[in-house]
């Protein structure tokens, strides 16, 4: 449960206090059989001051103004970590038939011109895809900065982080994830932590379904390339061995299984489906498969081997060919097997898109760098966000650059990049601090006396702290601590004192015990570990 005081806030006008159950945190709110194997439904009565806003993960909710109350009840059975509870100086605007967007006043605007009209669109495309919507209301409320992931698909009521609304695409990409969620993850939810792969590569299938129904393949296959080139590079940090990419991950003892939470659990779950769709010849065969599977199982949860069984049975002629068993391609080594996926998907529908990228990026990183005249030629402007995140992260695992190609690197897009939003920002201002450009660090400053959201303060502190920077990083910190919710304040001070002595300790006693670290994101939170933070891909839950 996080409480905000009014300064934390958009508006600095009332207080604040939402929810995260993912993934055993509900614990702490309600007593709970805090497991996605149990699913109940359940009611709320809720008394709150006049002024404040309460909103629930619920189907139906009545309020007594001159009591104060509110009364919530959701109708349908769902697992203990998708109640969730927000309130706030909160209005609202319907932007469908069945859709409002809640938000602080001054952000409200925003948000309406964003999605008006866009989620019902996303909304009959999945319906198209998956059966109907089940839920009744599909509602979006945008959180202050101090929301620890991106977005949280809580039914009824999707829960955004107001940071993303700057990033047109990817808050396209988050939210249509959370309404894929709908169906994969809170319809039909993984019984056991272990096997997060069944939620969140699903959505992640079904996500890209939906967007290629929406926008295109070639879009889909650009942000398929954005997020499987950040896979490979969690792959090279992490190691081919490691535990943590097996799609059945073994939960330890004591392990928080949000830990478990990585690239692994999206991507590699999705290369896991899309196979499965493949083999199928035709994906709306494997459509149509997927809304008999929500149909048979909604309401409840499943293993690993329901899907699987179920999938053999709908299509036997693929269970009379031993698919399950297709060397080199085993479903048990799909589970089981460390490393990355064992096949990925075609991706040159996207090429179109993909191509300049991968152009540009080699006349700079080919020597000598005589190309620079062509490469300035390039309007960075007229790209699509996910093809200048693609450039800048290619650029991010290149660096440290030669001194020369930061220079002209700056010369050729700075001026051009300051105008972007701040999922390209943060990325320039990392390949800045990770290649030591001075000129240019006065950015950095501004950026973070701007920024008080984790996705973007947490990955430009641990650039500053591993290279030279740390004194310029402390300096900020001084500045700017007390914008901060105190639960990123002490994570900022652990990256700070590593290697340092401890750093005095800030007076408040609103500091609570961080949110357990996640590994790289949709749970991603903490990223206090520098070398898998959340500066490698920004996940949505």
């Amino acid at each position: 449960i996080w409480w905000l005081d009014p300064e934390l806030t958009y508006g600095s006008a009332k207080p604040f206090v939402f929810t995260q159950g993912h993934s055993v945190c509900n614990r702490s709110f309600f007593p709970c059989f805090d497991t996605p194997a149990v699913k109940c439904t359940y009611s709320a009565t809720v008394k709150a001051p006049a002024g404040i806003q309460v909103l629930m993960s619920a189907t139906q909710s009545t309020y007594l103004e001159e009591e104060g109350v509110y009364q919530f009840y959701m109708e349908y059975p769902v697992p203990a970590y998708l109640v969730a509870l927000v309130a706030g100086d909160l209005i609202h605007a319907d932007i469908g038939p069945r859709s409002r967007v809640w938000a602080e006043p001054c952000l409200l605007p925003t948000a309406i011109s964003k999605l008006s009209g866009m989620v019902e669109r996303w909304l009959t495309a999945a319906e198209s895809l998956y059966g109907p919507y089940i839920w009744g209301r599909y509602d979006i409320v945008f959180l202050p900065p101090s929301f620890p992931i991106v977005a949280m698909e809580n039914p009824c009521l999707t829960f955004i982080i107001s940071s993303i609304l700057e990033s047109d695409e990817f808050l396209i990409i988050d939210v249509i994830h959370e309404v894929a969620h709908s169906w994969f993850g809170n319809a039909v939810t993984n019984a056991t932590w272990e096997e997060m792969w069944l939620s969140e590569g699903l959505a992640t299938y079904a996500q890209r379904r939906i967007t290629t129904e929406t926008y295109g393949a070639a879009f889909t296959c650009l942000e398929t390339a954005f997020r499987l080139d950040a896979l490979h590079r969690q792959m090279k940090l992490l190691g081919e061995d490691n535990p943590v990419s097996k799609l059945q991950v073994k939960l330890e003892p004591g392990v928080n299984p949000s830990n478990l939470m990585n690239l692994f659990t999206y991507e590699k779950g999705y290369c896991f489906v899309y196979y499965l769709s493949q083999l199928c010849g035709d994906p709306r065969h494997f459509d149509s498969f997927l809304r008999a599977y929500i149909e048979k199982y909604k309401f409840t949860s499943v293993v690993a081997q329901d899907l699987l069984d179920s999938f053999l049975n709908y299509f036997p002629e693929l269970k009379e060919q031993c698919v399950e068993s297709k060397a080199g391609l085993e479903f048990e080594r799909w589970l089981n097997a460390t490393g990355p996926p064992l096949a990925e998907p075609d991706l040159s529908q996207g090429s179109s898109l993909t191509r300049p990228v991968e152009m540009l990026f080699k006349l700079w990183t080919t020597e000598p760098l005589d190309s620079v005249a062509a490469a300035s030629c390039v309007d960075l402007t007229k790209w699509r966000t996910f093809q200048t995140v693609l450039f800048l992260d290619r650029l991010l695992d290149g660096s440290p650059l030669p001194h020369e190609v930061i220079k002209k690197l700056s010369e050729c897009y700075s001026s051009q990049l300051d105008s972007m939003n701040a999922e390209i920002r943060i990325r320039w201002l990392q390949i800045v601090v990770r290649n030591d450009y001075y000129p240019d660090l006065y950015k950095v400053r501004r950026f973070l006396e701007n920024q008080m959201s984790r996705m973007y303060t947490i990955p430009l502190y641990e650039d500053l702290c591993t290279g030279t920077l740390k004194s310029f990083a402390l300096e900020i910190f001084y500045q700017t601590q007390n914008q901060l919710h105190p639960n990123l304040r002490k994570t900022i001070q652990q990256i700070l004192s590593q290697g340092l002595n401890p750093l005095p300790a800030i007076d408040t006693t609103a500091v609570t015990t961080d949110t357990p670290a996640m590994v790289l994101e949709d749970k991603v939170s903490e990223a206090t570990n520098g070398a898998i933070s959340l500066r490698d891909v920004n996940v949505s839950a």
